[in-house]
């Protein structure tokens, strides 16, 4: 078996402090990563803006420092991105990061140019 990417090896250090806290901390924490997991669910819904698919990440990762099945699923999405990552050159991750930067710069221009509301109500 091949040594644990570097985020996986820090995952698995938080899991092991984690499991040193008490339940009183432990389960207000799992359910505080079921609910930021439904919000990412609630902001991946079409025509919803937000930063959903981050915020299912962040619950899943909650969730992995307490339940095995979330923290096996993390290990195998962490994998995917690592590959995915190295498939890319430095110019291709600029390049995506300029991109997402002026959509950005240019949704917050077009919300005030255009008068679209950024919150609902």
């Amino acid at each position: 078996m091949s040594e644990p990417r570097p985020a996986i090896k820090s995952l698995r250090r938080r899991k092991e402090r984690h499991k040193q806290r008490s339940k009183v901390y432990r389960v207000p924490f799992a359910l505080a990563g079921v609910l930021v997991i439904v919000a990412g669910v609630a902001l991946s819904l079409p025509g919803v803006p937000g930063p959903g698919l981050l915020l299912v990440a962040v619950g899943l990762g909650m969730l992995a420092l307490e339940f095995d099945r979330a923290e096996r699923l993390l290990e195998k999405i962490l994998d995917r991105v690592e590959d995915a990552r190295e498939r890319t050159s430095v110019w291709q991750q600029v390049a995506l990061g300029v991109i997402g930067l002026a959509a950005g710069v240019g949704y917050v221009v077009a919300a005030f140019v255009f008068e679209i509301p950024v919150l609902p109500g």
